[in-house]
Order: C-alpha cells, then sequence, then structure tokens
C-alpha cells in the first residue's frame, strides 16, 4: 500500500510562500520573544549575565558591519550624487522631520514614550537586504540602492547618535544614553572593521549566515533583555490596544507621506524610472537590525523598551507595503 505523501500540496506551498512575502519571520520572532520578556522576565544575576553576552553581541555585530562593507564601493557610489544625495535627504531629513511632526500629538492620542519611539525610528539609517530586494522587484537601478543603503548605513553609525542627541534630548530630555558606550559599543568595533575588511571582508561575505546570524541573535537578545528590564521597572503597563492601534496609524501616515514625495520628488528632480524605483525603496525604509541594538546603548532600558515598539511596528508595515508597491512600480514605463 502506497504511502500517503507528507508533503504539503502545491496550493499550500503557494499559501504559506504567500504569508512569507507579508509577514517578516524575524518580526515573528520578536514578538514572541517580546511576549516571553513579559511572562518570564529575566531578574538578578540573570539578568546581569545577559546584560554582558548582549554588549558583547553588540560590539561584534557593529564589528562584522565594518568589516563586511568594501569601503570603496561606498566611495564610488558616491558619484551619482544627485540620486545618493536625494537618498540620505529622505533619511536623514525628510523622515527626521515626519517624526518631528509626529512630537505635536497629544498624549491622549499617543503616549510620549511612543513619540519618542516614532522620533526614534526616524532617526535610523534604511535597510540594506530589504531595500534591494524591493528594488529589484521594481526594476529599479539595484546598483545604486546596494550603494545608497550601504552609505546609509555607513553614515548612520555617527549620524543616528547625533541626531538622537540633539533632537530626542532636546525633546524628551535626558534619556540615558553613554556617549562613551556609544563610542565603545557603536563607532569603535565598526571602525576596527573597516581597518581589517581588506583582509577579512571577502570571508565575511563569503559566509553570509555567519552575519545573518549574529543580526537575529543580537536582535533577539536586545528585545527580551529591554523588555525584561521594562517589565520589571513597570514601563509597559501604559502600552494598552487602543494606544497599540494609534500607533499603526501614525506609522502607516509617515509611511504613506514617504513613499510619495521619493516617488514623485524623484521625478521633480529628473531622475529617471529606475533610479526613482531606488530612492523609493531605500529612502522609505528604517532598519530594525541596526534600530534596536542600537537603542540599547542610546537609551537607559526603561527607554530603549518604549521605542523598540514602533520601530517593530514601522517595519512590517514597510514590508508589507513595499512588497505590493514594488510590483506596481514595475509595471510603471
Amino acid at each position: 500500500m502506497p504511502r500517503p505523501d507528507s508533503r504539503p500540496s502545491g496550493a499550500a506551498r503557494g499559501g504559506l510562500a504567500a504569508l512569507r512575502a507579508w509577514v517578516d519571520p524575524l518580526v515573528v520572532m520578536i514578538i514572541a520573544v517580546l511576549v516571553l520578556g513579559l511572562l518570564v522576565p529575566a531578574q538578578g544575576t540573570f539578568a546581569d549575565v545577559l546584560g554582558v553576552v548582549r554588549t558583547c553581541a553588540i560590539v561584534l555585530l557593529f564589528f562584522l558591519y565594518g568589516a563586511r562593507m568594501p569601503t570603496r564601493e561606498v566611495v564610488d557610489g558616491l558619484r551619482n550624487w544627485r540620486l545618493q544625495g536625494s537618498m540620505l535627504g529622505a533619511t536623514y531629513v525628510l523622515l527626521p522631520a515626519l517624526g518631528l511632526a509626529v512630537q505635536a500629538l497629544p498624549d491622549t492620542v499617543l503616549a510620549p514614550e511612543l513619540r519618542q519611539g516614532v522620533l526614534y525610528l526616524s532617526l535610523l539609517p534604511s535597510t540594506v537586504q530589504s531595500s534591494v530586494v524591493f528594488t529589484s522587484v521594481a526594476r529599479g537601478n539595484v546598483a545604486a540602492a546596494i550603494t545608497g543603503a550601504t552609505i546609509s548605513n555607513v553614515s548612520g553609525i555617527v549620524l543616528t547618535p547625533v541626531l538622537v542627541g540633539l533632537l530626542l534630548t532636546a525633546t524628551s530630555g535626558d534619556l540615558g544614553g553613554s556617549p562613551v558606550g556609544i563610542l565603545l559599543q557603536l563607532l569603535l568595533p565598526f571602525v576596527v572593521g573597516q581597518v581589517v575588511q581588506p583582509w577579512i571582508g571577502g570571508w565575511v561575505r563569503a559566509h553570509a549566515p555567519l552575519t545573518r546570524t549574529t543580526d537575529r541573535a543580537t536582535i533577539l537578545l536586545v528585545a527580551y533583555t529591554s523588555v525584561s528590564q521594562a517589565s520589571v521597572s513597570g514601563a509597559w503597563d501604559h502600552v494598552t490596544p487602543s494606544a497599540l492601534a494609534v500607533l499603526v496609524v501614525v506609522s502607516v501616515v509617515v509611511l504613506a507621506a514617504v513613499l510619495a514625495a521619493t516617488w514623485w520628488g524623484g521625478r521633480a528632480i529628473g531622475l529617471d524610472r529606475a533610479d526613482r524605483a531606488a530612492l523609493l525603496m531605500v529612502g522609505s525604509t528604517k532598519s530594525l537590525a541596526t534600530g534596536l541594538p542600537m537603542a540599547a546603548v542610546l537609551f537607559s532600558p526603561v527607554v530603549a523598551a518604549g521605542v523598540a515598539l514602533p520601530v517593530i511596528v514601522y517595519h512590517q508595515l514597510q514590508l508589507a507595503t513595499c512588497a505590493v508597491v514594488a510590483r506596481r512600480v514595475a509595471r510603471v514605463e
């Protein structure tokens, strides 16, 4: 008697593929870790040990960022100054302006901690992997997207902490971050990675699972420790379902505004369709992989937990929205 085929049917496989296109598995893992941190927060000696491990993981993460980025590619990409300048303008001028506009909302609409998170989100560099993939789907300038996203991330090692210090401290007061921590955990490892990049960069780029595993493990570790510390201190008590719903609406409005501005703004400055697609995808996305680890260094544990939620929400929205937008842009001539 033949054994029944246990493999999923074609329809089931198609359904799983569609689900993966709309839901980032990393976000699912982060949500699971958030729940774990709420139910079983790390405390005492265990929390202290995890804090040390988290610091080491962040240092390793930013060292690998430096080691895998060829400096020559970043320098060469600067030659297309109009497109690259537009990408940086969208990432570090347009989106921060939108983040500042959100700060005008009253406390009764969006809690101050979540407004801080939206502003922090707006100061992050763009994604690398997803923005390049979406540019490819949109039949855009992939080479320019790779360069632009790389430049955005290299710049963000310095620009994001500086902008956080200027804008978030001005609107919210002291957020508990350590300038020494920023130097030792973010900038110094990245610089060391760039110094040794000519010798180990090829090996690091050839072993993508190493960097991908480091990225994800660090993000999950930061998410768990931040939520644990916030749970113990009671910082999550104000996050109600209605507050989360308002945050989603605000994130949708911000994403829609930046998508419209980059697409039509690119047309206004004379970019061709391929370059506009690259600007659209790089200029509108924000990096979760950089945002959560950096928040753990820039903010006190309680504040870091509050700013993490808008980063996670926006990240999932940008994946779902850009997947649809990229397909529509691909049909534009």
